[in-house]
C-alpha cells in the first residue's frame, strides 16, 4: 500500500533484485570483522605488513580493499566502510556476503555536550534514525538498537583496560550541513550524546541480515554550543589507533 512518503513504504521481502549473495562469491572470510573509519590507521597497518588484502570491493570511488590480520591466533577481517549511510551499508552488505558475521565498528562522532572531552569513548546502545538507509531494512521507527551481545563485548574490553566510556544514544543524519540549532537541541532533549552518519544504517543492516554488530565512537568535534568547534578531532592519531585495537579485542569476545 502506497504511503504519503516513499521512505515509509517498507517492504519486508527477504531478497532484492540485486542480492549481494547472488553477485558476490563467499571467500571464507573470517567470521569476525573490524569496520574501521580511520584510513590513517589502516594505511599504517598495510605499510607495516600487519594486514594483508584478501578481497577487493569496488564502487565508482575506486577499490575498497578487505584486509585480514591475526589477533591472538584468530583471523579477523578489516575494512573501511566509506563515509555516509548508503555507501557504508552497501559495503557492509558485501562483506557479509564474503562471509563475515560478527562486527565491531570503530569510528568518531560529533558531540552534543561540550563536557565530553575529545577522544572520550562513546558506545551507542541505539541510534535515532534521521537518515534514509535504515528505512529500507526495518519498518519505520524512531530508533534502532545495537546488538546487545556486541555492546556487552565492547563494555567488557573497555572495563578490562580501565578505559572510561559513556553508554548512550547517537543521532544518525545524512546531512551534516543541516545539523541546525533546533535539531541539535531536540536530539539533546531525547538523550543523544553524539551525531554521526552511519550507526543507524549499520544496526539496521545487521539486524536484517542476522549479523552481530556494535560500534565504538571517540568524541570529536563539538556541536553542543552556540558555534561549531572542530577541536582538531581528526588529528588524534594515538586515540584512533587505540580505538582500533580495542575494537579488534572486542571482536574476539564475540
Amino acid at each position: 500500500m502506497a504511503k504519503r512518503y516513499p521512505i515509509l513504504e517498507f517492504d519486508a521481502a527477504p531478497e532484492a533484485v540485486i542480492e549481494p549473495a547472488r553477485i558476490i562469491r563467499p571467500i571464507g572470510a573470517p567470521e569476525r570483522c573490524v569496520v574501521c573509519f580511520f584510513q590513517d590507521v589502516i594505511a599504517t597497518l598495510a605499510e607495516s605488513g600487519r594486514v594483508n588484502a584478501i578481497a577487493t570491493l569496488r564502487s565508482e570511488m575506486g577499490p575498497h580493499p578487505v584486509y585480514q590480520f591475526d589477533m591472538e591466533g584468530t583471523k579477523v577481517a578489516l575494512v573501511h566502510p566509506g563515509v555516509g549511510a548508503p555507501l557504508a551499508a552497501g559495503l557492509l552488505e558485501e562483506v557479509i556476503a564474503l562471509g563475515c558475521r560478527k562486527f565491531i565498528v570503530a569510528g568518531s562522532a560529533g558531540v552534543l555536550q561540550k563536557e565530553i572531552a575529545v577522544g572520550h569513548v562513546i558506545v551507542p546502545r541505539s541510534a535515532v534514525r534521521d537518515e534514509g538507509t535504515s528505512y529500507h531494512y526495518l519498518p519505520p521507527a524512531r530508533e534502532v538498537q545495537a546488538h546487545p551481545e556486541a555492546v556487552q563485548a565492547i563494555e567488557k574490553v573497555l572495563q578490562a583496560h580501565h578505559c572510561p566510556y559513556l553508554l548512550g544514544k547517537t543521532w544518525t543524519t545524512d546531512a551534516f550541513y543541516r545539523e541546525t540549532p533546533m535539531k541539535v537541541q531536540r536530539r539533546k532533549a531525547e538523550g543523544c550524546l553524539t551525531v554521526e552518519m552511519e550507526a543507524a544504517a549499520f544496526f539496521a543492516v545487521a539486524q536484517f541480515r542476522g549479523a552481530v554488530l556494535g560500534q565504538m565512537l571517540y568524541a570529536g568535534d563539538d556541536l553542543g554550543g552556540d558555534e561549531w568547534d572542530p577541536r582538531h578531532w581528526d588529528e588524534r592519531g594515538s586515540v584512533r589507533e587505540k580505538l582500533f585495537w580495542l575494537a579488534a579485542e572486542a571482536c574476539l569476545a564475540l
